[in-house]
């Protein structure tokens, strides 16, 4: 695949790290994999890393004073210093290790929220965000009686800074939680921006980062967030792993949330006395091996440079944007593609989103379909599943040429037939 001069990648050599590009989609045609926002792929150097570890080191960390078990500490510890580094966080206290980027929005609604929320408190959304940064606020206001409010988007997937600082000044909020990019709209917000304002409003902030880290420099120091999360699998990294920045000091005052071997100093009959940061907030056995995957991700992504990442997909998702714009009957969500990420999420008129990815997939085209974990934003625009095309490093601007035509044969196939199928309401994707 010949890429146009103006490329800021080598995209042919960086295919070349990622082997699963090389294998063919289940209906025999070469893969196209445009599902990024949901999970990225692998390159070698992660791969390897996480197979070195279990061939030749792996032990439980910590508490073993054994050679292997050392090595893997080592490793696992080097792992947490190069998120630290990649973050420019304060220091390597400040990043907990977690199950995923759900997980770290669940410690902490669990143990800041418990710990600071009250009855009559409020916490502040977007109605942008995903169900991971929805649903665990909403139990916590089932336990304290706090009360959940969102900010609207308008018509093209934005929201004003005048919106902002209207819900700030009338609600008050304890929290004010945001999704950085939307993974249905592609929207960036203005992060350091709404931090500001939120702090003026004496408000804490946590942003969800997992479509932005992968994409474009993240600085939770300029940010001034105070807590950041992301997922290891959508920056070339393993699943099962994610990250908790918390400033140190909130981390410091917050109780633990889960219990048991790992997180603590010392343990009696009566009672337990928790274990320094970050290890309070990591009970049980961590994820050893993905830690050690998700720094090799990181090593890789900035040997390539985030800026170059990030204008490589901007290339990429205006050509799919004006490409699907001049479809008739293709609807296309959120900004322009100069006030969006590389995501792009659209209906056909009368071709259910089921039904179109179904059909991408025998052309070898892999897009996800349904509410994408965001349904009050899909019903806010009176949809109930829509198709998402989403770009990374490794695709091309032939392949995005490929997913227009195929966009374009969609329609003209379901046109044609007049065929429209009646689906059961969409699962949780």
């Amino acid at each position: 695949m010949s890429e146009k001069k103006n490329t800021p990648l080598d995209v042919e050599s960086i295919r070349g790290d990622f082997p699963i590009l090389k294998t063919l989609s289940a209906s025999g045609a070469p893969l196209i994999y445009l599902d990024n926002a949901a999970s990225t792929q692998h390159p070698n150097v992660v791969i390897e890393s996480i197979s070195d570890c279990y061939r030749n080191y792996y032990a439980n960390v910590h508490r073993g004073i054994h050679t292997l078990s050392e090595a893997a500490t080592s490793a696992y510890e080097q792992s947490r210093h190069a998120v630290a580094a990649f973050l420019n966080a304060a220091a390597d206290r400040e990043i907990v290790f977690t199950a995923g980027t759900t997980a770290a929005i669940n410690t902490v609604a669990r143990s800041w929220g418990e710990a600071n929320i009250k009855s009559g408190d409020t916490i502040l959304l977007t109605i942008a965000e995903h169900h991971a940064n929805i649903v665990p606020w909403q139990q916590l206001a089932t336990r304290t009686g706090c009360r959940i409010e969102f900010l609207p988007v308008a018509d093209d997937g934005t929201i004003a800074d005048e919106v902002v600082l209207d819900a700030l000044a009338k609600h008050r909020p304890k929290l004010f939680t945001f999704v950085a990019i939307s993974n249905m709209l592609g929207t960036e917000f203005p992060v350091a921006r709404w931090v500001r304002m939120a702090h003026d409003a004496e408000s804490l902030v946590l942003v969800d980062a997992a479509q932005a880290v992968p994409h474009q420099p993240i600085d939770v120091r300029q940010w001034d967030a105070d807590f950041v999360v992301f997922s290891g699998h959508k920056i070339c990294g393993p699943s099962g792993i994610g990250v908790l920045y918390g400033r140190e000091s909130l981390l410091e005052a917050m109780p633990p949330f889960l219990g048991g071997g790992g997180m603590i100093q010392r343990v009696t009959v009566s009672g337990f006395e928790p274990a320094g940061l970050p290890e309070k907030f990591e009970a049980g056995t961590p994820p050893i091996t993905e830690a050690i995957g998700l720094a090799a991700a990181i090593r890789y992504v900035e040997s390539i440079g985030l800026e170059c990442i990030r204008a490589h997909e901007q290339e990429l998702v205006g050509r799919a944007y004006d490409g699907l714009a001049a479809i008739d009957g293709v609807r296309i969500f959120g900004p322009l593609p100069k006030d969006r990420a590389g995501i792009l999420s659209f209906v056909i008129d009368g071709v259910h989103a089921h039904d179109v990815s179904q059909w991408l997939d025998t052309r070898g085209i892999a897009v996800r379909a349904g509410h994408h974990c965001t349904m009050p934003l899909h019903k806010r625009f009176g949809v109930a599943a829509t198709s998402r095309a989403s770009f990374y490093l490794y695709n091309t601007v032939s392949e995005v040429d490929a997913f227009v035509a195929a966009i374009a044969e969609t329609k003209a196939k379901f046109s044609s037939t007049g065929r429209r199928r009646t689906r059961q309401p969409i699962k949780p994707l």
